[in-house]
């Protein structure tokens, strides 16, 4: 009877332990597999980063990742309609959980960027940060509104992120938090887990991608910025080196600044004309630059300069602080830069030298003591001083001294 009983409990107690270990295997089948890959969208979305989003959207979906973050901190899109809509569906189609996160504090989602949000699983917006000013939709309508019945007031505003939970700017869950960590225990599944220790750590694993080094190298010279400072420079160093008849350095440098400059404008929305001032305005200094004394010619340049910073950009922004540098940079370069350079290039000819006294020439402007001109003595023009008084344009002149890289002159005597 007592083996009976034993077989018997034996026998009624295998069930149990069997199920026990179905839910124990079906507990471990049910773990999430695959990491979160948090993508940075930072500067303007263009080709660059739109090609590196949709291959980590495609490689996410290849390696059954478990989802896909973007972590954004945008002012807009330059991307062409073709390339942006790609990018779009891709994620609205994606096979993972793909989510798009506005931060950290401070950070904004603008233009095209911001219309992704209505295209993901999820949106965080961290405090602190905005999101709108859309513009014109760029999404076809089988998108449906970007953000909802708030989608015509966000193409011209922007707003924070406890506005944009009221307004439900998202078919998805919205959320405030700050940030990332606390962002992915919105996703579905993530969680975090206490050890023995009372350490919390994930349930998936995070990658954080960035562009690769040469990817990042053409995002940074396709900004505005870069792009406007890279184009002026090489353009300041060109003429640099048509002045200096030097071996080449300079100019090698230019065309190099020039060709990343010419690469930023073929990425951006720019205007035509805004590009011809700058190019005009280094011509107009040009002039000047070949007598050394800043003139009408130089401040016609700096007006055309600035002209063209302010007139550049069709569509997007340019931080004012690099346009105070470019303006003011090429001011020293005009009236300090230049004529120091051209002095010191090609004054040995006076510097230390008498052989120029007794040569005659004739004045090709008026002369005085203190405020220089030129005369021409041969087929060349040199800047002088008069020795004293004034002397009239077209007089004839005598050299009669060397006043570092000025010619000291009096009218010639009959």
């Amino acid at each position: 009877m007592l083996i009976l009983a034993g077989l018997g409990g034996v026998l009624h107690g295998t069930p149990a332990a069997a199920q026990d270990d179905a839910v124990q295997e079906d507990s471990v089948i049910a773990l999430p597999t695959g990491s979160v890959r948090i993508v940075e969208v930072s500067g303007l979305l263009d080709a660059v980063l739109t090609d590196f989003l949709i291959s980590e959207v495609i490689r996410a979906e290849e390696e059954d990742a478990f989802a896909l973050v973007l972590q954004v901190d945008s002012l807009g899109s330059v991307v062409d309609d073709d390339r942006y809509r790609e990018l779009a569906d891709r994620l609205a189609q994606s096979s993972v959980t793909t989510a798009l996160w506005v931060g950290p504090s401070g950070a904004a989602a603008l233009g095209g960027t911001a219309e992704l949000a209505g295209v993901v699983d999820l949106v965080g917006v961290s405090g602190g940060s905005r999101i709108g000013e859309t513009g014109p939709a760029r999404l076809p309508e089988q998108f449906g509104p970007a953000f909802g019945d708030a989608t015509e007031r966000l193409r011209d505003q922007t707003i924070g992120s406890q506005e944009a939970i009221d307004l439900g700017i998202s078919s998805g869950p919205i959320v405030e938090v700050s940030t990332i960590p606390t962002f992915l225990l919105e996703l579905p599944g993530y969680r975090l887990t206490t050890s023995a220790d009372g350490q919390q750590t994930p349930n998936v694993s995070q990658e954080f991608l960035k562009l690769p080094i040469t990817s990042q190298l053409f995002h940074t010279v396709g900004s505005p910025e870069i792009t406007y400072l890279f184009f002026a420079g090489g353009l300041a160093l060109l003429l640099f080196e048509l002045f200096t008849a030097g071996v080449g350095i300079a100019g090698l440098i230019g065309v190099a600044m020039v060709t990343a400059g010419t690469y930023g404008l073929a990425n951006l929305p720019f205007r035509p004309f805004g590009v011809a001032l700058i190019v005009l305005a280094f011509l107009a200094m040009a002039v000047d630059i070949q007598t050394n004394l800043p003139r009408a010619y130089t401040v016609v340049g700096l007006v055309l300069f600035v002209a063209g910073t302010f007139f550049i950009w069709d569509g997007v922004t340019m931080s004012w602080v690099t346009g105070f540098v470019g303006i003011v940079g090429v001011c020293l370069y005009a009236y300090l830069g230049m004529p120091t350079m051209v002095r010191t290039r090609f004054s040995s000819p006076i510097i230390g030298r008498r052989w120029m006294v007794g040569s005659d020439g004739s004045a090709i402007g008026e002369l005085s003591a203190t405020t220089p001109g030129e005369v021409a003595i041969g087929d060349a023009r040199w800047a002088a001083l008069a020795r004293e008084g004034i002397i009239p344009r077209n007089t004839p002149v005598t050299v009669v001294a060397t006043n570092g890289v000025k010619l000291v002159v009096e009218p010639a005597s009959a």
